[in-house]
């Protein structure tokens, strides 16, 4: 009781506060705050379509990934803090993911478990179909994805294993619903019949099956990605009849659509629950409530408007406190460790031949492919942009760049912003420029005389409270200039705003372009006080 009554103190005090922040103070703190709460979002990054696990003393989630190559695993300690430790794939070996032309589609609302001792994933394209991979270790290998059923627009599986051995797949349809159950094989490798029917539902998707206290439970949001909320089901038969309660919703918050994640229970028998809210250009972020079961159902988060529905929480005591150091995913890489770093998502499939480590010590250098424009062009090494505010920044060499190579930093969500170096041969005389380029037009171009040692700086900064997005850059590493004009962006093909490492060719006569450091920081939790 106690501790219940300080939780609701800190939440009344939370909430006055961040009503009052504008666009500062608490209303833009997340993550761990270093003082045995966190603030929401726990995880300021487009995790969408979340899964999370708890297998011993460690937690492990993977994410939606769409057309970006390929899903992370993420681990925890401590449910806050997270790591990313593994990548299930890094192509898709389907017609068309190597075409660039898969925008939006690829792996859409995987679901993450752990049976008989190994680790499973459950995932569906929505025209190739439902996909399984298992590993004994989350951070890798996995193995190859298995076709389990050819078929268009399914989505949302996941796999259920019941006391006696029998297993289950429950899955959604596109466009959302209804929620069907099938049979399948305990190796998870093949279903074994059409399926059944058991709710129909505004928007019902996202379908996470468990089972706890003798019933069955099936964790659904509905209600659509920006406006949706959560829906448990039970039953105590696999097939129902299944009574349903809707046990988060926005309410009185600003947090829209607080839905579709995973319910968690630590060692000690807590519950937790994470979702994710649409959030513009961030994308899908992530979020975790606190949970309590009443009349054997979850209630999530706290009910500030008095309807009887959980409501998200800003300021949570974390869930174990004090277990392990502030941590946020991986983001800069120096390109000295002879591989890229694991946070590094290609856009669609890549050519692995065309990047590499070998041509100039403690640089990634890409050598470009031909493409007329940005959109279109193989081997962008992408990561998602984290915090509200942020900033990137690329050093490069650009002497062994040849006329028609294109190369810089890039800013990618429903449009295709570079910022970088162009070479051109104007009239038979080589032209470099620093210049961006917008989708497909070039939109500045400056000139300059290449000075040794042809390196080249270009920062992004990233403001999605105003929805300020600005590149500059540098000649000496120290001196930094505008970059074209500031610009908008939007988030598009169901992903969030990212940054990349671009390099490509309008010709077919290519160099190459060296890459020195990426380096990235943001808003979140201050990590500087650790000891490393």
């Amino acid at each position: 009781m106690l501790r219940r009554s300080i939780i609701i103190l800190t939440l009344i005090l939370a909430v006055a506060v961040a009503g009052h922040a504008g666009n500062g103070g608490l209303a833009l703190a997340w993550g761990d705050r270093g003082d045995g709460t966190f603030a929401n979002p726990v995880l300021n990054a487009d995790y969408s379509d979340l899964d999370v696990i708890r297998v011993g003393d460690k937690y492990y989630m993977t994410c939606s990934e769409f057309h970006f190559m390929g899903m992370p695993v993420l681990e925890s300690d401590d449910m806050v803090n997270w790591r990313i430790i593994g990548q299930v794939y890094d192509n898709i070996g389907m017609p068309g993911y190597g075409d660039m032309i898969k925008y939006a589609e690829g792996t859409w609302a995987p679901a993450l478990r752990y049976h008989d001792g190994k680790f499973w994933i459950f995932v569906c394209t929505p025209e190739e179909g439902l996909f399984m991979t298992v590993a004994e270790d989350p951070a890798g290998p996995w193995s190859p994805l298995h076709l389990v059923k050819g078929v268009a627009k399914w989505e949302d599986p996941c796999p259920f294993w019941d006391d006696n051995g029998d297993a289950y797949l429950v899955r959604s349809r596109h466009r959302a619903g209804p929620i069907i159950i099938h049979r399948m094989s305990p190796d998870g490798r093949e279903l074994l019949d059409e399926g059944v029917t058991v709710y129909k539902g505004p928007v019902a998707e996202g379908p996470k099956m468990f089972k706890k206290d003798g019933y069955y439970y099936i964790s659904i949001p509905e209600g659509g990605v920006s406006k949706g909320w959560q829906t448990v089901l039970r039953s105590k038969d696999v097939y129902g009849p299944y009574e349903s309660r809707r046990v988060l919703e926005r309410g009185s918050t600003d947090v829209n659509g607080p839905h579709q994640g995973a319910l968690v229970e630590t060692p000690d028998g807590d519950w937790w629950f994470y979702h994710f809210q649409s959030a513009g250009t961030r994308g899908r972020v992530v979020h975790l409530q606190p949970v309590k079961w009443i009349d054997g159902f979850p209630f999530i988060g706290e009910d500030y408007d008095g309807n009887g529905v959980g409501e998200p929480m800003k300021i949570c005591p974390k869930p174990l406190a004090g277990l392990s150091r502030r941590e946020v995913p991986q983001t800069s890489d120096e390109f000295d460790e002879g591989r890229l770093g694991i946070q590094w998502q290609t856009n669609h499939n890549p050519v692995s031949g065309n990047i590499s480590f070998g041509h100039r010590e403690g640089c990634l250098t890409i050598i470009p492919m031909q493409s007329p424009m940005l959109r279109t062009a193989r081997n962008q090494l992408t990561q998602k942009i984290m915090g509200f505010r942020s900033e990137a920044e690329l050093s490069f060499d650009i002497s062994d760049m040849k006329p028609g190579d294109r190369s810089g930093l890039e800013c990618l969500g429903k449009q295709f912003v570079g910022g970088g170096v162009m070479v051109e041969d104007v009239n038979g005389r080589r032209v470099t420029s620093v210049y961006m380029e917008n989708d497909s037009l070039v939109v500045f171009r400056r000139p300059f005389e290449v000075a040794e040692p042809g390196k080249v700086n270009v920062r992004l900064s990233i403001d999605t409270v105003d929805g300020d997005f600005r590149f500059s850059y540098s000649l000496d590493g120290k001196n930094y200039m505008p970059l074209g004009d500031s610009f908008e962006m939007k988030e598009g093909f169901w992903k969030g705003v990212r940054t990349g490492i671009y390099a490509y060719s309008t010709t077919e006569d290519y160099g190459k372009t060296h890459f020195d450091y990426f380096r990235y920081r943001h808003d979140g939790p201050d990590l500087s006080s650790q000891n490393e």
